[in-house]
């Protein structure tokens, strides 16, 4: 006779533990990632709180190597619906014509690569926020997004170009 296996599950589910070391290491990063998109910092902290408080209810249902993506992911989507709702969003396939600055006198890089990203089309800004801030992987984004691994590279390529020529030459902003 055969005897029956008895196959233990080790739980690789998040612990209260992983939640609060969660907490401590990816809200920053989440707020940032969002604040850059909406630039309301009480909206930008209510989906932080929203997307913790989702991770929170899902915590058996959510590995503690995948927080971090379900994080991003879940507040994505959340500032996907609030920017529609509020009509503020743009077709992706939607071109901006961005003018170049090339002003003298100005030589703050960030706050011009924060502008110049506050004119690209959402799905760009998103995708290359995940990208060149956030350090995801094409795949990982493509992931958040639910777009295609193929779309997103397209859709940061666009966004750089974009930014390159609204910088314009690097010494007219140095």
């Amino acid at each position: 006779m055969n005897s029956p296996v008895i196959r233990t599950k080790i739980s690789s589910y998040m612990t209260v533990n992983d939640y609060n070391e969660c907490v401590s290491t990816h809200a920053d990063g989440v707020y940032r990632f969002i604040l850059k998109h909406v630039s309301d910092e009480a909206f930008a902290k209510d989906i932080v709180q929203e997307s913790f408080e989702k991770l929170w209810i899902k915590l058996d249902e959510v590995a503690a190597t995948k927080a971090k993506s379900y994080l991003f992911t879940t507040a994505y989507h959340k500032m996907i619906d609030y920017i529609r709702k509020n009509k503020r969003i743009t077709s992706m396939d939607s071109v901006s014509i961005i003018e170049p600055s090339n002003r003298i006198d100005y030589s703050d890089l960030s706050e011009v690569l924060n502008e110049g990203l506050g004119r690209l089309p959402e799905v760009q800004r998103s995708v290359v926020l995940l990208r060149d801030y956030e350090g995801y992987s094409y795949d990982e984004i493509a992931q958040i997004t639910e777009l295609t691994t193929s779309q997103v590279k397209v859709y940061i390529y666009r966004g750089r170009l974009a930014l390159r020529k609204y910088i314009g030459k690097m010494e007219a902003v140095i």
